[in-house]
């Protein structure tokens, strides 16, 4: 593993802890007070791109040297002539062809599209407790912003308040919170997403969610994560409430119902109780078999009246990703999540997120390379997400290039998190008589925060343009973590259209992997991306014949 620095200088970031290949700490907490790069983009946002101190200093690459296999071992290519994909109306002159003109908005599904004003989407937020505290900055960011947001599985099932009778759910509060807070500001752009793993289904989740929403829901089937190979967990340290999830069929580790565990837990000696989930196809044993069930599952949600279906699947080998390509493509999905290893997760046995399942780049290439046979053959691939330790801008584009043409939108888990946090915590601060509500975590502003300013027009960037978005009269109603995922979002808009810009691609549906570079010659070999010198060498050379 190559140890990475926790601090940069030139953007003046340091992480607290120790940083992933994602640029985010390994342990990303709530009450961080900064400050890495995505923690000050959720204030600073476009401000971001640049060396601080202009004016007072010079900047110089530290990233000239690539060790190992990872999406920091390729490079941008660009390009000194040309501009593809200009958006209609734009003209190659030298005054169209600027950055902002480059057009980030995306689509994808199979027959509906589903529209995306920035090529990115959150991971599954589900039961884990940090997804509900802070779920308002979560999906009014992301609908303002217009992107994709992911409701993940057990939801339902760990809500004290739902009613679930005889396999069905007759009432369910803090879904219904959920899907609601983002419906409300939705615009057209970006979608609401609830994903459905075994548990889910037993309790008739999907029903409960298609009589209630209809078409305004895609309902999404889990296969699986990159940061683990078994089912979605959260820990407990309430004995009622552990008692009452084993009640709910969970599978609860320590047993809270046995005595001589409950008395564990009075003394001291237990103080905590982890909640899991099946894993699914147990009962299969061959790829024949799993493809009959889940053509199945697609058929039944067809049936039920669900126009736009998703899956997700983990960082399992190449014969668990061959099979999520094609039964997605057959069952004429309109998207498949894949997530590579190296991303992260609410709650996740540490060890197994370090040591299990194909870290993305690996898992990715492969994708790409699976998904060209496929199209090889006259089939139409289903439309892919990447997703696993992507942050920033470059990632973004990397991605998107490392799987062109298949991958439309990339899935971004902890990062986006992170300027829900940050929102809560300063608001709680400002406006004390709400922090409890916000779950905010700080007394007083941090000196990360009051060098940017006191008041939050003068702390975050994208204040302004959310105000114009909303009204005046509505920003009462909107969180400060809200208008922190949206100054986030506006940074890696503009440093992905600048990415673009110099690529000569003025449309995301004109990025190939030819605007890739390998930057060591074993990420050449995994990825097949050309190495540096190699990449249009030969066409360099007739020039120099000519």
């Amino acid at each position: 593993m190559v140890q990475r620095l926790k601090s940069n200088d030139v953007l003046g970031t340091v992480n607290r802890g120790n940083p992933a290949e994602s640029g985010l700490c390994t342990l990303c907490i709530a009450d961080c007070q900064g400050k890495c790069e995505t923690w000050l983009s959720s204030m600073k946002g476009r401000k971001m791109l640049y060396p601080r101190n202009f004016g007072a200093t010079t900047a110089g690459s530290g990233n000239t040297t690539h060790v190992g296999v990872s999406y920091n071992s390729l490079r941008i290519q660009g390009y000194n002539y040309g501009a593809k994909g200009l958006p209609r109306g734009i003209s190659n002159s030298v005054d169209d062809c600027i950055f902002p003109n480059v057009s980030v908005e995306t689509e994808f599904g199979s027959e509906i599209k589903t529209k995306s004003k920035v090529p990115i989407m959150t991971g599954a937020l589900g039961s884990t407790f940090i997804a509900a505290k802070y779920w308002d900055s979560f999906a009014i960011g992301a609908a303002l912003a217009g992107f994709p947001i992911v409701i993940g599985e057990n939801v339902v099932g760990i809500d004290k308040e739902a009613i679930i009778e005889n396999g069905k759910t007759k009432k369910a509060p803090e879904l219904d919170r959920r899907i609601d807070t983002y419906l409300r500001y939705y615009d057209g752009y970006g979608a609401i997403i609830v994903q459905q793993n075994v548990e889910d289904s037993m309790n008739g989740v999907a029903e409960y969610v298609i009589d209630k929403y209809g078409d305004k829901v895609i309902i999404e089937l889990k296969w699986g994560q990159g940061a683990k190979n078994i089912g979605g967990e959260i820990e407990v340290t309430d004995l009622d409430y552990a008692i009452f999830l084993k009640k709910r069929g969970y599978l609860v580790d320590p047993d809270p119902t046995k005595p001589e565990v409950q008395e564990a837990f009075k003394n001291g000696s237990i103080k905590a109780f982890a909640r899991h989930s099946r894993l699914g196809y147990t009962h299969l044993s061959s790829p024949e078999q799993v493809r009959e069930e889940f053509m199945k599952t697609i058929e039944y949600l067809r049936k039920l009246g669900y126009k736009k279906i998703t899956l997700k699947t983990g960082s399992y080998g190449m014969e668990g990703l061959a099979m999520a390509i094609k039964l997605a493509t057959e069952a004429k999905l309109d998207l498949l999540t894949i997530d590579g290893s190296g991303g992260g997760t609410g709650m996740s046995p540490w060890n197994m997120m370090e040591s299990w399942g194909v870290p993305s780049i690996l898992l990715h290439s492969k994708a790409y390379e699976y998904a060209s046979i496929l199209a090889a053959k006259g089939e139409k691939v289903v439309d892919l997400a990447f997703a696993g330790g992507l942050a920033r801008e470059d990632h973004i584009f990397k991605a998107l290039a490392l799987g062109a043409p298949f991958v439309k939108i990339v899935c971004m888990g902890r990062a986006l998190m992170i300027p829900g946090f940050l929102g809560a915590n300063i608001e709680g601060v400002l406006h004390p008589e709400r922090k409890e509500k916000l779950n905010g975590n700080w007394d007083k502003l941090p000196a990360t925060v009051t060098e940017i300013g006191s008041t939050a027009k003068e702390i975050f960037a994208g204040y302004y343009d959310v105000r114009e978005k909303v009204g005046a009269d509505e920003m009462k109603n909107i969180p400060y973590g809200a208008i922190a995922v949206w100054t986030l979002a506006d940074k890696l808009k503009a440093g992905l259209q600048q990415l673009m810009a110099g690529a000569r691609k003025f449309s995301l549906k004109e990025i190939s992997r030819n605007d890739l570079l390998s930057a060591n010659r074993e990420t050449e070999r995994e990825t097949k991306i050309p190495f540096i010198t190699d990449a249009l060498d030969e066409s360099a050379k007739k020039i120099l014949d000519s």
